[in-house]
């Protein structure tokens, strides 16, 4: 008997990538996006080589975006650079996630946009206006957004992660800083990661525990000001700074679903949320995608999938935890960026390292 289609909850890298793999194999499932127009989500704009040559099978053209082939990391006064072992990039979010759901979209995916799904609760999805929607198979995209009856262990509040957002003006100046790198600033309880995107706008994503924000009175901007001071070169990137940014609290940095529930595949975020540092964010989403929906061609259990996902995830979660930890330590941090620059070939394994298999 033939089964019904899956419903996808969310438009981003992992539902896009999961409608695009049951779209070419003729299935047709149905997307739900609660943006009416596609944003620019708070982080995720580098793409690995790896992470590039999915997006090639997954038909993927002409991104450009701004092209990386080095690591450069700061801490402190001490600085370190290597060289990426393949050509990166750096691209949006609105970018990327357009051409991805435009692809699925071509593919046959029906897409459903300004829905908001609100919670799930014995195989029923409730939606925002009122709908009741029962789906034989649920793809759960919905990244770091929880929906109630499906939410992830909430972090430890004294250990609780935050991230923050701040765009950088296009300039030459900034340019020139920054160059075809993707740098990570190292600070006391938190870090920060700058790439060049499309157009040669800069992004500024933050990673602080919440108890060092608390430290600042809870105030992003004082805790830029703060870092700012701590470090010249971090002080230098952020004097491009556009007005405004973004937030999103309690990210569970680490964690990997190693279960699910009956006829629920759960996909990027929602499966194994890696520390942003490592750059693998994106690249597990797709993977996570392109897995869930083979998965379920081949009649595949969503506990056998998310067991699988598992398994390829533990490698580079680990790897990234431990540098995560080691990275918001100020003296470790000092060690890490030395090792960067007296061993440059160390940071290209780890980079390879916490790389996702599929």
């Amino acid at each position: 008997m033939r089964r019904s289609d899956p419903l996808i909850v969310g438009g981003g890298p992992a539902g896009s990538a999961a409608a695009i793999t049951l779209g070419a194999a003729g299935a047709r499932p149905v997307l739900l996006e609660k943006q009416r127009e596609t944003g620019d989500a708070l982080c995720g704009g580098f793409l690995s080589w790896r992470t590039l040559e999915t997006l090639d099978r997954l038909g993927i053209e002409a991104l450009g975006g701004h092209p990386i082939d080095r690591l450069r990391i700061f801490a402190g006064h001490m600085t370190g650079e290597a060289r990426l072992p393949r050509i990166a990039m750096g691209v949006s979010r609105r970018r990327l996630d357009t051409l991805l759901l435009a692809r699925a979209e071509a593919l046959g995916t029906g897409i459903e946009r300004g829905v908001t799904v609100r919670e799930w609760h014995d195989g029923c999805v409730e939606t925002g206006d009122g709908a009741a929607l029962r789906p034989e198979t649920l793809f759960l995209a919905s990244g770091k957004h929880d929906i109630r009856g499906l939410g992830r262990p909430r972090p430890d509040p004294e250990t609780q992660t935050l991230g923050i957002r701040v765009r950088l003006l296009p300039h030459p100046g900034l340019a020139k800083l920054v160059g075809g790198a993707i740098e990570l600033h190292l600070f006391d309880q938190g870090y920060c990661g700058v790439e060049l995107q499309e157009g040669g706008r800069g992004n500024l994503c933050l990673a602080v525990r919440k108890a060092r924000l608390s430290q600042s009175d809870g105030d992003p901007d004082r805790l830029l000001t703060e870092w700012a001071a701590e470090s010249p070169a971090f002080a230098d990137r952020l004097a491009f700074r556009e007005s405004g940014s973004g937030a999103i609290g309690a990210v569970p940095y680490g964690w990997i679903a190693r279960e699910t529930l009956r006829g629920i595949f759960r996909l990027g975020d929602q499966a194994a949320v890696i520390p942003s540092l490592s750059g693998e964010g994106i690249g597990i989403a797709l993977a996570s995608g392109i897995m869930a929906g083979r998965g379920w061609l081949a009649d595949e259990t969503p506990l056998a999938y998310q067991e699988r996902l598992a398994r390829a995830a533990t490698r580079p979660v680990g790897i990234a935890r431990f540098l995560w930890h080691w990275g918001e330590r100020p003296n470790a941090a000092r060690l890490l960026a030395q090792g960067v620059r007296f061993a440059p070939w160390l940071a290209g394994r780890f980079a390879e390292w916490t790389r996702i298999s599929h």
